[in-house]
Order: C-alpha cells, then structure tokens, then sequence
C-alpha cells in the first residue's frame, strides 16, 4: 500500500474537501469501497458526504468565488502551474493509483496523470488569452466591445473510466476563467479523486487559498440530482452515458442552468481499399481493446472495404491472439480488467444478443475463469442496423462489416444515434476529403489514419447528436465557462439611437 501513503491516503478517507480549509468528519453514512477490479480486493474506503456536508462545500466555494474572479486571469494560471508541477511529482504514484483503481493499463495510467499535465500547461496559456472583440459601432463616438466573465461555481461530474483527466479537463479551464470548482467523482473510483484533492491542497496551503477546487464524495443519487439543480451552480459538467445525461440535462435546463455534456459514442472506423494496415491494424486494436474498451471514443464499429476484408480480418484475428490480459499493473499485459462484476455481465448479455442474431463471433466472447472482471476481447461479423450494435456496450467488443462503396461506409458509420468520434485509413486524397467534408462524417472528431481515442489536449473534445453537442479542453472550449457581455461606450456630445431612430423630449436640466 506504498502508493497509498504517498498520495496521502490511508484505509478510511474522507470524502469531501473544500480545498485547503477542511476535510469533513462525518462517518455516521454509509462507507463507499474502492475494490481492485484486477483481483476483487478492497483497497480503501471512503467515507459517503452528507446532504450537511454539501451544503458547506457549495457555501464556501460560493464564497470563495468572490475573491478568486478579482485575481488577474495570468496569476490564476500560475496557480495552474503550480498544481502542474505537483503532478509531475506525483506522476508515477498517482498513474500507478489510476491503474490500480480504474484498472487500465499502468502505461494508460500514466497517460492519464500526463494528459492532466498538458491540460495544465495548456491553461497557463491560455489565462493570457482569453479574448474578447472590439466592434465597429453604427453611431459616430461610440465604441463596441465583448468582453467575458466568469460563471462563478462550476460543478464537474466525471465517471470512472477517465478519474482523473476529465476533471482537469474542466477544472484547469474553469479556474483560469475565475470559477471555482466542485467536483463529484465516480464512487467507483473515489481514491483517485481523493489523491488529486490532496495534490491541489498542497498548492492551495502555499499560496494561501481556499475554496477554489472542492471535492464532495457520494453514492447518493438525490444528492447528486440535488447537485444538478442547484441555482447556485450556474454550470454543470457531467461526462458519462447518454442515460444519465439526459436526466441531467432536463434538471439543470429546469432552472435555466447550462450545462456541459460529453456522453456516449459508438465510434465507427472505415478502411479503404488503399489503407496502410500497417498503420491501421494497431490503431483498430488500440482502439478497440485500450482501456479494455472502457472509453467513450473506443472504436466499435469497424467498417472494411470488401476487397481487402478477409485479409484484414484475418490480421485482426491473429492480432487479438497476440494481447496479454491480467494485471494493470504489470508492463507486460496490454489489457486490464472490466471496472466490476456489473459490467462483466453487461459484456455477457452483449454476448448473448450477438448470438441470438446470428452474428459470427471471430474470436473471444467469454468472461476468464480467474479472480477480477477479466473477459476477452472480442471480434464480431455483424450488420450495421442491428440493435446489439447500434448501442454503446463499454467493453472490447468490435463488430466489423464490409463496404463496396465509400458513400455506403460513410451512411453507415453515421448511421449512430451517437457522433463522438470516427476515423478513416486512405492513401486516397480524393477518400479523406470526403470524409472529413459536410457530406462526411457527423461526428465532433473526425480523424484520418490515426484511431478514434487519444484525443490530443489542443482540439476542443466532444461530439453531436446523443454524444450531447459538449466540447472541452483546447481550442475555444474556454468560453462554455464564462458568460459574455457587450459593452457601448457613447463618449460624443449627442445621444444617437441605434437604427435611426429619433427620439426628441423638451426640457433642459439647467
């Protein structure tokens, strides 16, 4: 339990944090337990927050905002900058912690802690650029300008598969802008969230600050629908299913809120006939088995152009024969485990629907006969409008099809009630630019001959339709957690009104 200890945490922890001011004492609720999914052993506990609890981490963040929006947005990024460092410390134990927890592989893990790493670096930047317009105005001695504002608390739901990386994707941003957060983790993984608030303490105590990344811990769903429709939460975050994004979405559109949504994909990947399998076959498996197909852009949908379709398929098959499954935490397995027991049987009863339609399993389909939620990664010939296909199963379950013509692959990868990501191999100039045209693909990540997951930090991170229209992290995904304002400056002698209109009175003030 080195780990532990290195990240501050110890066999009971708390679960909610105001930063750097206190940690909650309550241990009268129920106990939210952290198992590892490699070997079904508890890790850790965690204590569940209280409704009290939650109402003293929103007052104080609330609080909190008032002195952070009058920081300059250049020394709120140093702030930023200061947690970056605390996380390169701590990178090797905290991407060690996400392995463990999570259960992705010890390389993915660290990735994870390097994606938080870049999104900090990212915003440092981008605290000196947060730009508004000036504006050419109708009426002579008048000047026009936007200029943008913080929200003020922003809330951040992430889910399990990203613990970590998701809530610096929002919480770096939201702070430069000048809100103060408060995140609500995964119950299934709350050590990480823990290990993450201790690191943010730490920068927090050395600059004197409190209130600006809140933690609040909880299995609770009424707390958490409480958390949605808070009027004082002018912006929530929630990344997980369309399900639950959905229901999150009617209650803060409710009160008129806004809120951020990155849900659901069903990713789909089109090879055409003059591909280079040797770039597309690794990106296929990454794709498909990374995170043991726990990723909101792992790619499900594998459409092959029918003359290269039994040569490729046969490269996947011995490919998929070729990946180590077991323990995260040993380099030499390249898949790790399902988070729980819940989704192994998710991934049993995908694998019953695929049989009762007649699809051809390739190869894996069972769950392993050892301790953990280990299946095997599996390889389905199907067709694209089939139930079992066209919904998001979080496992490593492929289904691949053939095409004949690119218009038919391109209708059938949009053929999705979900549009995250999708990804096309072509040497073919004429192939790609179709592809990534308006008569193309209809999702919000559109790649050519690199895979569907991995998205880089830069580009603005979402999708369309059930995906839920959200973008975060790079590009201008800043302005979803500010509000902006135009500004009219009359510094003439008259009071001209815009479009012409005239309007006289008598009197003088003199």
């Amino acid at each position: 339990m080195e780990i532990l200890t290195a990240l501050k945490l110890n066999e009971k922890n708390k679960g909610t944090s105001t930063g750097s001011a206190w940690w909650a004492d309550t241990t009268n609720r129920s106990e939210i337990i952290s198992y590892n999914p490699s070997n079904e052993k508890i890790i850790a506990s965690v204590y569940n927050g209280s409704e009290t609890d939650y109402e003293k981490v929103v007052a104080e963040s609330h609080q909190a905002f008032f002195e952070w929006q009058n920081f300059p947005a250049p020394k709120r990024g140093e702030i930023i900058r200061q947690i970056g460092d605390e996380l390169r410390q701590h990178k090797n134990a905290l991407g060690h912690l996400v392995s463990l927890e999570m259960g992705k592989s010890k390389q993915e893990g660290l990735g994870e802690v390097q994606e938080m790493i870049d999104m900090a670096d990212l915003a440092v930047g981008q605290s000196r650029m947060l730009y508004g317009k000036t504006l050419h105005s109708e009426r002579p001695a008048h000047r026009m300008y936007e200029q943008w504002h913080p929200l003020g608390v922003v809330g951040v739901i992430t889910a399990f598969n990203f613990p970590v990386a998701v809530w610096a994707w929002n919480a770096f941003i939201a702070a430069i802008c000048g809100n103060t957060v408060i995140w609500k983790p995964s119950p299934k993984t709350p050590l990480c969230a823990v290990a993450v608030q201790h690191i943010c303490n730490a920068v927090m105590e050395r600059n004197h600050l409190q209130g600006i990344f809140s933690l609040f811990i909880t299995d609770d769903n009424q707390l958490t629908k409480k958390f949605a429709s808070d009027k004082r939460i002018p912006l929530v975050s929630f990344t997980g299913s369309t399900a639950v994004g959905r229901e999150i979405n009617e209650i803060v559109a409710h009160r008129l809120g806004r809120a951020l949504l990155e849900l659901s994909g069903n990713n789909a990947m089109i090879i055409d006939e003059t591909a280079n399998l040797k770039l597309a076959i690794p990106a296929i498996v990454f794709g498909a088995v990374g995170t043991a197909g726990q990723r909101c852009t792992t790619t499900r949908r594998l459409f092959v152009h029918e003359k290269i379709y039994d040569k490729l398929v046969a490269a996947l098959v011995n490919a998929y024969s070729h990946i180590t499954i077991g323990d995260p935490l040993d380099e030499k397995n390249i898949m790790g485990p399902l988070i729980d027991k819940t989704a192994v049987e998710r991934y049993q009863t995908t694998i019953a629907d695929i049989h009762k339609m007649g699809g051809s399993i390739l190869c894996g389909g069972h769950v392993l006969d050892r301790p953990g939620s280990f299946v095997e990664p599996t390889l389905v010939e199907a067709k694209n409008d089939w139930e079992v296909v066209q919904r998001e199963t979080f496992a490593p379950i492929l289904y691949v099809m053939k095409y004949k013509t690119l218009q038919e692959a391109i209708a059938m990868q949009n053929h999705s009630p979900h549009g995250l990501s999708s990804a096309m191999f072509t040497n073919h100039l004429k192939h790609a630019e179709t592809f990534l045209s308006a008569q193309g693909s209809d999702c919000g990540i559109a790649n050519i001959n690199i895979g569907t997951s991995g998205a880089e930090i830069g580009g603005a991170f979402g999708g369309e339709k059930d995906t839920g229209g959200g973008r975060e992290a790079g590009s201008d995904a800043w302005k979803a957690y500010m509000r902006r304002q135009t500004n009219t400056i009359n510094w003439s002698e008259a009071l001209p009104l815009a479009q012409g209109i005239r309007f006289e009175i008598s009197g003088d003030p003199d």
